[in-house]
């Protein structure tokens, strides 16, 4: 009897000792994933118009005019979010909404900017996600809440831009998850077609992969507990967070673009995003491009592409 108990005492210690090494896992996880440092906006500048030298005479002139310029709004928990924006060069309906990637903000998405703005002669809004830029947050939400600050973004548009505006949505890697994140929900009738370039297909696959890619572990059971953490902290959960299942209620045109290269998120991600996606749809997928990177290997063609995209839906 006395060695049962002291089985039973000894399985009972090794499983609380294994609870709470999984909770504390749960919890490195969380603050791994979405609680990392923030990058201040000055070296992000910096990094930007050092990988895009083309952009220096642009930025410069737009401050030399007081054309970049800072807003701001307060979301409906409190929260203060910021964005970038410029005026088109001539007045347009045509205007980009710009959203940036993981762990990035509004100054890392300038190329795009100066793409639109620059090339294409649009209104630009550039929003800093939370925990991001000048926006509050004390965690990244990985594009599922941050498709109701974009939508709220989105609000703002017609009093910065003018009533008549119409406009394209375009995300990289989180931004593009956050981009079609917002496109399966209800939006404003201006808004009139999105461009995803390199996102993922949900929260779950994008942590599980990196998961084992980084850790060689699988997804039961450390994303299983640090989803709990997440819902309980932020009020989402890893499963529920998917650009697959929210594109297949889109109705709006989409343009995907991927590179063939991309092993950070998957270049299989974007067949199966497209396949989900309802007509109208395009797929661009970039030969010999990493994460990221299609504008800057391929700018003129990349800017030839959106453009063509863009126009073809703004302008109906």
């Amino acid at each position: 009897m006395k060695r049962r108990n002291k089985v039973v005492t000894a399985v009972a210690v090794t499983v609380a000792v294994l609870a709470v090494l999984l909770a504390g896992a749960s919890v490195y996880m969380v603050n791994y994933a979405l609680c990392p440092e923030k990058e201040d906006v000055a070296v992000s500048e910096k990094r930007m118009l050092e990988e895009y030298p083309q952009l220096v005479p642009w930025t410069d002139s737009l401050r030399a005019c007081g054309a970049l310029r800072d807003t701001f709004v307060t979301a409906p928990d409190g929260a203060r979010l910021h964005a970038l924006y410029v005026r088109a060069p001539r007045p347009t309906r045509r205007t980009a909404v710009i959203v940036h990637g993981y762990t990035d903000n509004a100054v890392r998405m300038l190329h795009i900017g100066y793409l639109y703005h620059a090339g294409l002669g649009y209104n630009i809004l550039l929003p800093d996600l939370r925990h991001a830029g000048l926006s509050d947050g004390e965690a990244i939400q990985m594009g599922w809440l941050d498709r109701k600050d974009v939508e709220q973004w989105l609000g703002e548009v017609p009093a910065l831009f003018g009533d008549s505006v119409r406009a394209v949505v375009h995300g990289i890697s989180m931004g593009a998850a956050t981009t079609m994140m917002v496109s399966g929900d209800s939006v404003l009738d201006f808004v009139r077609c999105y461009v995803a370039d390199c996102g993922y297909t949900d929260v779950w696959e994008q942590f599980s992969k990196e998961l084992k890619g980084q850790f060689g572990l699988p997804a039961f059971p450390l994303l299983y507990t640090a989803g709990w953490v997440c819902q309980a902290r932020y009020g989402w959960n890893f499963k529920e967070a998917s650009a697959l299942r929210q594109v297949a209620g889109c109705r709006l045109p989409m343009f995907f673009i991927h590179g063939d290269k991309d092993d950070y998120v998957p270049t299989w991600m974007v067949y199966e995003l497209y396949d989900a996606k309802p007509e109208p749809k395009e797929l661009w997928v970039t030969e010999g491009v990493d994460h990221a990177h299609s504008y800057k290997m391929y700018p003129e063609e990349y800017t030839r592409r959106v453009g063509r995209f863009a126009e073809t839906w703004l302008d109906r």
